[in-house]
């Protein structure tokens, strides 16, 4: 009898432990771990000099961090394992990502509070040969994407002719335009204005926004208890103006 009452114990410890939402294991151990590439301006960015964080998101995760009162710890990661880093339980939630439907097979995403669109880059000095989105779908075009990131699955549907070509972090694949070894890369309109003003070679194809897409952090997918949590706790803030500063902040657009 004592042997079967122990197995039950430890089956029902077993499946409190499971049951247990990220948020109480954030406020039992007083700290929101963060994952972030840091590569991503303004939203993410690391600064080599001293290893720390900032940017639009970064200032979001220490403001949920600040209103929950605990630490926040960012954890390195980048576009190819930031998805992975959720379901092993590296950390706790994502600065933005896209949505997609195939993260959203593995993870959970709170409720958006950014929308962008897509656009092209070339080197400004090959403006009139790309005018277009389509004069960069073509056999003797390389397009160049980062490994991990939404825009690499999206390369493949919007340019089917083109040689598309990967890029591993901590590489980024606007530098292959830069450096000549391809014709173009995609990414967000928000990264595209900041990348010409910080390299004036580079140049956004003048043929409109393509793919509106929404972003959000992403969340262990069946934590309906953490999720609920910080989706609220953005309608909150939108709502108190939180976020409409930071835009401000960082001359980013109106949600």
């Amino acid at each position: 009898m004592k042997k079967i009452l122990s197995i039950i114990s430890f089956i029902l410890l077993t499946t409190n432990l499971q049951a247990e939402s990220r948020l109480q294991t954030i406020q039992k151990n007083g700290e929101l771990r963060v994952g972030t590439t840091g590569d991503w301006d303004p939203m993410s960015m690391k600064d080599p000099a001293t290893n720390k964080y900032k940017g639009f998101d970064i200032d979001v995760m220490n403001e949920l961090a600040k209103d929950m009162g605990v630490k926040v710890k960012f954890v390195p990661t980048d576009w190819k394992t930031i998805v992975s880093g959720i379901t092993a339980n590296r950390y706790d939630i994502s600065t933005s990502v896209t949505k997609t439907p195939k993260r959203a097979e593995v993870a959970g995403f709170t409720t958006t509070y950014y929308k962008y669109g897509t656009v092209p880059l070339v080197l400004k000095k090959n403006l009139k040969k790309f005018s277009t989105w389509n004069s960069l779908n073509n056999k003797n075009v390389t397009i160049a994407t980062t490994l991990g990131t939404s825009q690499e699955e999206k390369a493949k549907e919007f340019f089917p002719k083109s040689k598309l070509k990967s890029i591993e972090a901590p590489a980024r694949d606007f530098q292959e335009v830069l450096a000549g070894r391809a014709d173009g890369n995609i990414t967000s309109s928000t990264e595209a204005n900041k990348l010409v003003v910080k390299y004036p070679q580079l140049a956004i194809v003048p043929d409109g926004e393509k793919n509106p897409a929404f972003l959000a952090m992403m969340v262990p997918k069946k934590d309906k208890v953490w999720n609920d949590y910080v989706s609220n706790w953005i309608k909150n803030k939108k709502a108190s103006g939180f976020f409409k500063t930071l835009l401000a902040k960082y001359n980013l657009k109106s949600l």
